[in-house]
């Protein structure tokens, strides 16, 4: 049986009342392959909807902010502190979201929620350009605090 089921079969958010109190990190990534002329557009500012780096960096952070609003069974937490950094690269762009929080849960879920809105920003302000864009790759790259210990994923595939 699941933690998130009781013996009726019925969700439940696990309870971390008990847990210990530690500092938590998390670290995740994902990529969005583009043409030539979206990227181009955003590495010069020329994207006709504005600022398209400032703008999916700021709706990562609010998103990861929000993540218990977005995914049922997460439980809200006190973020202490988050980035959101944008990496571009030869076919596309790569974020990168880490969060930090003192806590009995950990960050990974809002590492990953900031990531992958970061990236659909992208797509949403480029989609004029290049409806073709490809999002891929969103993974939890480390985290560490908690009972779990640590956790370093291994090199992609």
């Amino acid at each position: 049986m699941s933690s998130r089921v009781d013996a009726q079969g019925n969700l439940i958010m696990v309870d971390i009342g008990d847990k210990k109190i530690t500092h938590r990190t998390a670290e995740a990534e994902g990529f969005i392959a583009m043409s030539a002329a979206a990227l181009r557009q955003i590495t010069e500012g020329s994207c006709a909807k504005g600022n398209v780096s400032t703008t999916a960096q700021l709706a990562g952070i609010c998103a990861l902010k929000r993540t218990a609003d977005l995914i049922p069974l997460c439980h809200p937490l006190s973020v202490a502190s988050c980035r959101v950094d944008l990496f571009p690269e030869d076919t596309g762009i790569r974020i990168c979201c880490s969060v930090k929080a003192t806590g009995q849960t950990g960050v990974e879920m809002e590492a990953l929620t900031g990531v992958s809105v970061a990236l659909l920003t992208i797509y949403d302000m480029c989609k004029a350009v290049d409806k073709g864009m490809e999002i891929s790759g969103i993974r939890l790259l480390r985290k560490s605090g908690g009972k779990s210990g640590d956790y370093t994923a291994p090199r992609p595939r």
